[in-house]
């Protein structure tokens, strides 16, 4: 009886599968991560977020974005490739944001960041109104980014009173969510309560994308104490590192139209690309509302 011989691959045989290799000087987000000790919180526009135990990294995915580390701006971005389900970014950038980030043994802070001079509660007394600017079917300007001014506004209000609690102060917020309320409104409630110091948060935007920071504004016949906070607040917001177009005066209605000293704070350009990207960062909102706090708590 012949024996017949068969010779070749097995069926269930696969050849070893090879991996693709990185598009010339890029690397995958994936791998960015791993060789940073960070991880992937977020991969979605506008931006990517890579965060680990004292550092927090956001990569804007549109034209002209910028990487941010803890808050500071460290490069451009660059063209950012899309290929199936992955993003590559140069690999040129992966050096840039690992000096600018924190060792793992630094102490950060429970709230990041903590105005310096903050005392400790019940050290504060008084009825301070926080107004979180436009808000419902008035959304404000709307940043380059695509987010609405209201929705930053009241996440900058909502730190800052915050912060005004822990001093020991009586807050009172003109709107606590998305809801529509008239300047008129808002003045009536501050003078209803007896506010001791009325402060608007809003942000500012201008054909000119170029125009960046913030300003501080009073009423044209504003009472010295107003005129004081303000400069206080323009002098914190400075000295906490941001750009400054000064102390400016209009006749904005809740301004006019309430019985306390009172300031509204522009906190940045929507416009600009630079202030759009940090004014997104709740990190930055944190820094900007902090600045704020200190101002109002060494002043009134």
């Amino acid at each position: 009886m012949g024996v017949s011989l068969f010779f070749g691959c097995r069926p269930s045989e696969k050849a070893p599968r090879v991996a693709k290799p990185n598009p010339l000087g890029t690397v995958s987000i994936r791998e960015t991560a791993q060789r940073l000790g960070l991880s992937i919180e977020r991969t979605d526009y506008p931006y990517i977020e890579l965060t680990g135990p004292n550092n927090r990294v956001l990569l804007f995915m549109y034209e002209r974005g910028r990487v941010y580390v803890n808050g500071a701006a460290v490069a451009p971005v660059g063209k950012m490739l899309e290929i199936g389900e992955q993003y590559y970014i140069a690999e040129t950038l992966i050096p840039k944001i690992r000096a600018a980030m924190l060792p793992e043994t630094a102490y950060i802070p429970q709230v990041i960041p903590t105005p310096p001079s903050l005392p400790q509660p019940g050290a504060k007394s008084g009825i301070i109104v926080v107004d979180a600017g436009h808000g419902g079917q008035d959304p404000g300007t709307t940043s380059v980014l695509g987010t609405q001014e209201k929705t930053i506004n009241l996440k900058i209000a909502h730190r800052l009173a915050d912060f005004l609690r822990q001093a020991g102060y009586q807050v009172v917020m003109t709107r606590e969510g998305d809801s529509s309320i008239t300047k008129e409104e808002r003045a009536a409630l501050s003078n209803r309560v007896n506010a001791d110091f009325f402060v608007a948060v809003h942000c500012d935007s201008n054909e000119n994308g170029r125009h960046a920071g913030f300003t501080v504004y009073v009423a044209r016949q504003a009472s010295w104490s107003s005129t004081k906070v303000a400069r206080q607040v323009e002098n914190s917001l400075s000295n906490s590192g941001i750009p400054s177009k000064g102390v400016r005066n209009a006749d904005y209605v809740v301004l006019v139209q309430t019985r306390c000293p009172a300031v509204l704070v522009e906190c940045g350009f929507l416009s600009n690309y630079d202030d759009a990207n940090k004014l997104l960062d709740p990190w930055y909102q944190g820094k900007v509302a902090g600045a704020i706090a200190d101002a109002i708590i060494r002043s009134i």
